[in-house]
């Protein structure tokens, strides 16, 4: 693909040179968050050439058959280079997060949190999560069996040794050891009334530390806009490491990109549940 000059179209230009209309483009912006344009101060969106290329590579992979999201995902993938991990991603393309450090113990709630607020409200949507290792997914896999029971999808990454697609339970994507993705510890919750991300990576310590111990990088939201975000990036590495897997992630909301009631109330009950989970650590 060619060197990118920076971004100067308008979304009318963009679709025109994409050869799409201007309301496909927009619809694709509000549901799958591609592509990702640049704000100016004065609220306007401003896309580069690439941005015509990859909406191109999206056109013809679906010419072939592919979904939407798989589409995406795959040209994504393809045009920058996929993230390292959702950690790398989030931060590269939301500098306005920035990460806290957190003990094991604690991103260990904040996630139940996340995961318990989800199933109290017996939403549908996306599961994704990076374990890290088997083991660690062990131990939290009759939890995502029944997460999966009401989730769209529920797909978990760690170092397993096949793909698993079954039916009625989680996805098993394997992520290889030297795969950054496998320092990482993510939640991507996407579904309609409930979204929330969390990502976190664990840095080199010069000494081996307790389990409880071991300490994180961590950055979470649950403003829709992020969240989105991360779904987006979490697919495209599902489609670099499993494009069979890929195939079966579900197309996302198709409301628009903002807080709605529903997600208020997700949101302030999930804030609430935090706070009780920690207090009690």
């Amino acid at each position: 693909m060619s060197a990118d000059p920076g971004p100067s179209l308008t979304t009318a230009q963009l679709a025109e040179r994409a050869g799409m209309s201007a309301g496909t483009l927009r619809m694709w912006e509000a549901r799958y968050g591609f592509p990702t344009p640049q704000r100016l101060p004065g609220g306007h969106h401003r896309y580069s050439p690439r941005d015509v290329e990859m909406l191109q590579e999206v056109l013809r992979l679906r010419e072939h058959g592919l979904s939407i999201p798989a589409a995406i995902a795959r040209a994504a993938a393809t045009g920058r280079g996929r993230a390292s991990s959702i950690f790398a991603g989030l931060r590269e393309l939301r500098t306005d997060l920035q990460p806290v450090t957190i003990k094991k113990r604690a991103l260990l709630q904040v996630t139940r949190a996340i995961e318990d607020e989800y199933c109290a409200r017996a939403a549908a949507g996306l599961l994704v999560a990076s374990f890290q290792r088997v083991t660690y997914y062990e131990q939290s896999r009759r939890r995502w069996v029944e997460l999966a029971r009401t989730a769209e999808v529920a797909c978990a990454l760690a170092d397993f040794d096949a793909l698993s697609l079954p039916d009625d339970g989680p996805i098993e994507v394997p992520v290889a050891r030297a795969d950054p993705l496998s320092r990482e510890w993510t939640l991507v919750v996407d579904a309609p009334g409930a979204q929330a991300c969390l990502a976190a990576w664990e840095p080199p310590s010069v000494a081996p530390q307790p389990e409880p111990e071991r300490r994180f990088e961590m950055i979470w939201s649950f403003e829709p806009e992020v969240v989105r975000t991360a779904r987006t990036i979490a697919c495209e590495l599902i489609a670099g490491l499993a494009p069979a897997a890929a195939e079966r992630l579900p197309p996302p909301p198709a409301e628009p990109v903002t807080a709605s009631q529903p997600e208020l109330r997700f949101a302030t009950g999930l804030a609430q549940r935090m706070v009780g989970y920690l207090a009690v650590r």
